[in-house]
């Protein structure tokens, strides 16, 4: 019992980690004019005041990550299992934040057609580093 709450620990850390990562990768997107090039209006800024919710929420989806390596069984595929776990705050920005709390309407169709597949790419960016942190912390059993 006392490894899983570790590894829940660890699933926490890593997944604020990869939210720091992903925000650092929409930054540098926005940075070179991705977005803009794409006709989609997000300008992400990366300070404190707008990184610390990310890492947040990036803390608690990686809870959620944390259910699909829970058992000493299902401990492979990391990276794979991060990205599985990467649409569930792909579906959450997409039809709840943007229509619910931001008024950009359902799938920030607002933002710019393309704006789906913006928060779908960085979403699995950060999915990826959930499955590599979440396996460099965890080290080998």
């Amino acid at each position: 019992m006392r490894r899983t709450k570790a590894l829940v620990a660890v699933c926490f850390c890593a997944g604020l980690l990869a939210a720091i990562v992903s925000s650092a990768f929409a930054w540098l997107c926005a940075d070179f004019g991705l977005t803009e090039m794409a006709g989609v209006a997000l300008q992400p800024t990366l300070n404190i005041k707008t990184l610390y919710p990310h890492m947040v929420w990036g803390g608690l989806w990686g809870l959620c990550y944390a259910t699909t390596v829970a058992h000493v069984r299902t401990r492979r595929q990391w990276i794979r299992k991060g990205i599985l776990i990467s649409i569930l705050p792909t579906l959450y920005q997409l039809l709840v934040v943007f229509p619910y709390h931001t008024a950009q309407g359902t799938l920030g169709i607002q933002l710019g057609m393309l704006t789906p597949l913006f928060v779908l790419c960085f979403n699995l960016v950060w999915g990826v580093f959930t499955g590599i942190f979440t396996r460099l912390l965890w080290g080998k059993e």
